[in-house]
C-alpha cells in the first residue's frame, strides 16, 4: 500500500517548510532509512528519512517550493500501484507514520523515525552521509558528528568534500545602483516577524537601563584567561551574572500564562545569534549549575552550529530568559523586544572608554549600558529595578562568580 509523505513539524514555531533538495527522483527506488529529502524549517535544516521501502511515485513540491505542516509532499509505493485516488484529491492510501496527522509533531513514538532523530541501525551516520563517505573515501570513524546523539550527517562532510566550510554563505548578487528588488522572506524571517509582532502588540513593554563599571570585569577576564587555557568572553561573564541575578529574582525569570505566571528556579538562557536570514537563540541550560569555563565551551559550540544551522530542536527551544548583545558592533545602547513566552530580555551594549568620577577624581574608565525589557503583565518597575541593581552589583564584583 502506498505511503503519503507529509511535511513534518520540526519546531514549535514552524508553520511551513522549504524543500531544499530531493535525494530521490520520481521513479527511483528507495529503501527504508534512506534520506528522501532535505527540508528547511524556521530554525534548522533537517534530513527526512524514508520509513518505508518502495518507489518514489510522485513528488508534489519541487526544490525551493514550500508546503504547510501536514501538507502532502510525496508518495512512496509499489511500481505498479494505483495512486489515482490520491492524485484526484481523494486519498485512500495509508497515511505515513510521521505525516498522517494534519499537524504532526516530533515524538519518540511517531515522527522520530522520519528525521535524523534516531541512530541508524548500521551506525552513527545517516544513509546519505555513508554514501557520500564511500564516494569520497572518507573514514567516518574520524568524523565528529553534529547530528542528534553525535550522528554524522551530510553537513559534517561538506567541508571535507568541497574544501569549504559547511554552511558557507553563498556569494551575494551585485547591487546595481538605482534599482530595487523584492526579496522573499525566509522561514526564519517570517517566524521572527510573527513572534515579534505578537510580543509587541500583546505584551506591554517597559524598559530599565543601568550603566555598569566594567573595569573589574575586564581585569577579572584577563586574570582568568592568563591562568586558564580558555578565551573567556564578556558574554560568558554576562550570562553567569544574569543567571545569578535571576536566581535571586524569579519574578523576572518567568512566563505569563493568562490567569497565572510560571516562575522558574533554574536558568535556561538563550543568546541571540545573527544569521544572514535572521536570528536564532541557542540555549545554555542550567547556567546556575555551570562554571564559567563550562558556559564558555558550551556557548562556543552552540554559536558555531547555530551559524551553520546544525542546532537540534532542544538546543533552541525552552529558554526562560534571553540576552541580546550588540556591543561588538559599536552599539552603545538599545532596547530589545521580549521573546515570547519569556517575560524579559536583556539588551547589552558595548564597553565604552570614557571619563568617570572615582573617589572625587576624574579618571579614564570603561562602562557598559544594559537595558532590561520586561512584560509589565508579570513584572513591575521596582522588580525590574531590583534585578538590575543586583545584576550590576554582581558584574562589578565578578569574583563572586567563581565562589
Amino acid at each position: 500500500m502506498a505511503t503519503l509523505i507529509k511535511m513534518p513539524k520540526l519546531s514549535d514555531t514552524m508553520e511551513e517548510g522549504v524543500i531544499l533538495k530531493w535525494l530521490r527522483k520520481e521513479g527511483e527506488k528507495i529503501k527504508q532509512g534512506d534520506i528522501l529529502v532535505e527540508i528547511q524549517s524556521d530554525k534548522a535544516d533537517m534530513e527526512l528519512e524514508a520509513y518505508d521501502s518502495g518507489v518514489v511515485r510522485k513528488i508534489f513540491v519541487p526544490e525551493g517550493g514550500k508546503a504547510p505542516i501536514g501538507g502532502l509532499i510525496a508518495i512512496i509505493g509499489a511500481p505498479e500501484e494505483d495512486i489515482s485516488a490520491v492524485l484526484s484529491g481523494s486519498p485512500t492510501v495509508s497515511a505515513s507514520k510521521a505525516g498522517a496527522q494534519a499537524n504532526p509533531t516530533l515524538s519518540p513514538t511517531s515522527q522520530a523515525s522520519t528525521t535524523a532523530e534516531l541512530l541508524d541501525s548500521k551506525g552513527k551516520a545517516s544513509p546519505l552521509a555513508r554514501r557520500l563517505a564511500r564516494e569520497n573515501r572518507i573514514d567516518l570513524t574520524a568524523v565528529s558528528g553534529t547530528g542528534p546523539q553525535g550522528r554524522v550527517i551530510k553537513r559534517d562532510l561538506e567541508g571535507m568534500i568541497s574544501g569549504k566550510p559547511a554552511g558557507a554563505t553563498p556569494v551575494s548578487r551585485p547591487i546595481i545602483p538605482g534599482t530595487a528588488e523584492d526579496v522573499e522572506l525566509s522561514p526564519i524571517r517570517k517566524t521572527i516577524a510573527k513572534r515579534m509582532t505578537e510580543s509587541k502588540t500583546t505584551a506591554p513593554h517597559f524598559y530599565v537601563t543601568v550603566e555598569v563599571d566594567m573595569d573589574p570585569a575586564m581585569t577579572f577576564r584577563d586574570q582568568i584567561n592568563a591562568v586558564k587555557e580558555i578565551k573567556l568572553s564578556f558574554t560568558d561573564i554576562i550570562i553567569k551574572a544574569t543567571s545569578e541575578a535571576l536566581m535571586k529574582h524569579p519574578q523576572v525569570n518567568a512566563t505569563y500564562l493568562g490567569d497565572k505566571m510560571r516562575q522558574y528556579h533554574y536558568t535556561h538562557i538563550g543568546v541571540a545569534v545573527a544569521l544572514e536570514e535572521g536570528l536564532v537563540t541557542p540555549i545554555v541550560r542550567n547556567c546556575e549549575q555551570k562554571r564559567l569555563d563550562q558556559i564558555n565551551a558550551e556557548l562556543r559550540d552552540l554559536v558555531e552550529r547555530a551559524r551553520t544551522r546544525k542546532l537540534k530542536p532542544d538546543e533552541y527551544l525552552g529558554a526562560t530568559f534571553t540576552i541580546s548583545n550588540l556591543g561588538m558592533f559599536g552599539v552603545e545602547e538599545f532596547a530589545a523586544i521580549v521573546n515570547p513566552p519569556e517575560g524579559a530580555i536583556l539588551a547589552v551594549g558595548g564597553i565604552i572608554e570614557k571619563p568617570v568620577v572615582r573617589n572625587g577624581e576624574i579618571v579614564i574608565g570603561h562602562t557598559m549600558k544594559v537595558t532590561l525589557s520586561s512584560d509589565h503583565r508579570i513584572i513591575d518597575g521596582v522588580v525590574a529595578a531590583r534585578f538590575m541593581q543586583d545584576f550590576k552589583k554582581i558584574l562589578e564584583n565578578p569574583a563572586s562568580l567563581v565562589l
